[in-house]
């Protein structure tokens, strides 16, 4: 018996691939058990601490880091070395990157994740478009703005989401995390650009400074013009077909991030998410685990899950079997996916990702400089980060 924990509806969806897989391995039976995302990552740990982790998981390519660092999971080089259809190279290089941690793959991506841009045809019309500059980008915005007068602004960038400032601050270089990830760096050039863009948006009356409680309905303020452009990602491909009204199906497209400066490689980056299936270290099973792994990761398999779930697939490949290869909606998003970038793999990242939000809620709205700001962010993730520098420091020490 394997026991495999998903997450959200993708638990509910993968149940239809099991009878299948079990037709074809006959010895071995499939325990699937849904964790709502909410309680995912709790349950994960208490299962860890407790020992009584499931055979194999999805897991948020975010957390690999965190259940890397603790023991939880086994490395996946050498089966993925002898797998008969799991190619690395088949999948886009910036997702698989989330999955390795010192040198060694730990995942394997199930389905994909980034953000784009969501637009308003008719209210970017005659404007140059897609934008190749953020320069080109903000002169759309400046007219959006100058067209639509009070209430209508030209983008949607909520104060409560990390996504959009740290998306920015990759464009432009940043690492956020300096020294192997043991320090904040939030006072580089490259990271104070992006932040200073970012809050020129709002400063120039281009963006409102809401948050998602103030918003109310995305989809009923996208459709009234209350703002042009959202970054948001692949499952709202799905609910635009479905939430905004039939006046507007031929009204709305999808662009990937333009870069910061004219002549740059475009599309800008964006980030890299997604899950990833894992094996973990203790598994009671593990031989019928990784078949049930390679199964769900075969091209096929991952063509079917889409059309059972609506989740972009991690390989190439597995577009080409499905419409995707067609949808214009979803090409942004096939654009982006080839340059896409990770996050710090730290265990600490999600706690650092919200304390850049609130950094650059405080600028916005009025509370502190952009340069003290930044200064605070870089003293309170170097304190979140203490233990880790702790960590491998005494690993190294250790080592000599």
């Amino acid at each position: 018996m394997v026991h495999f924990w998903a997450l959200g509806r993708e638990g509910e969806v993968v149940r239809h691939l099991v009878p299948a897989f079990e037709a074809l391995h006959p010895g071995v039976r499939i325990d699937i058990q849904q964790i709502p995302f909410t309680a995912a990552h709790e349950k994960l740990l208490t299962a860890f601490v407790g020992r009584t982790t499931p055979d194999a998981a999805q897991i948020g390519n975010t957390w690999i880091p965190e259940f890397v660092a603790l023991g939880a999971l086994a490395p996946l080089d050498g089966r993925i070395e002898t797998a008969r259809d799991i190619d690395p190279k088949d999948y886009f290089p910036g997702i698989w990157d989330t999955n390795v941690i010192s040198g060694k793959v730990w995942g394997v991506p199930w389905y994909v994740d980034t953000r784009v841009i969501f637009y308003r045809t008719d209210l970017v019309a005659g404007e140059p478009w897609p934008p190749r500059s953020w320069a080109e980008w903000r002169k759309v915005m400046i007219d959006i703005r100058k067209r639509g007068g009070r209430d209508h602004y030209a983008i949607l960038l909520p104060l409560d989401e990390y996504t959009q400032p740290v998306i920015l601050a990759l464009e432009t270089g940043s690492k956020l995390l300096s020294d192997g990830g043991r320090y904040g760096s939030f006072e580089t050039p490259a990271f104070r650009r992006a932040m200073s863009f970012y809050v020129s948006l709002f400063a120039d009356d281009l963006a409102a400074p809401v948050d998602r409680t103030d918003l109310g309905n995305l989809y009923q303020g996208f459709a009234r013009g209350a703002f042009a452009m959202v970054i948001t990602g692949p499952w709202n491909l799905g609910e635009f077909e479905r939430r905004l009204p039939l006046a507007l199906k031929d009204r709305w497209a999808t662009a990937p991030m333009p870069p910061p400066d004219p002549g740059m490689k475009y599309p800008g980056v964006s980030l890299a998410g997604g899950s990833s299936l894992v094996l973990f270290r203790h598994a009671h099973d593990s031989e019928a685990a990784w078949q049930w792994i390679e199964y769900l990761s075969a091209s096929e398999r991952q063509a079917e899950f889409y059309k059972l779930s609506g989740d972009l697939p991690a390989r190439r490949s597995a577009w080409e079997r499905t419409d995707l290869a067609h949808d214009e909606q979803a090409s942004a998003f096939r654009v982006q996916l080839e340059n896409v970038v990770t996050t710090p793999k730290v265990p600490e990242w999600e706690q650092i990702a919200n304390r850049i939000a609130e950094a650059a809620d405080q600028v916005v709205r009025g509370g502190r400089s952009l340069d003290g700001s930044l200064a605070s962010l870089t003293r309170d993730v170097d304190r979140m980060l203490e233990k880790r520098r702790w960590m491998l420091d005494h690993k190294a020490g250790g080592e000599r």
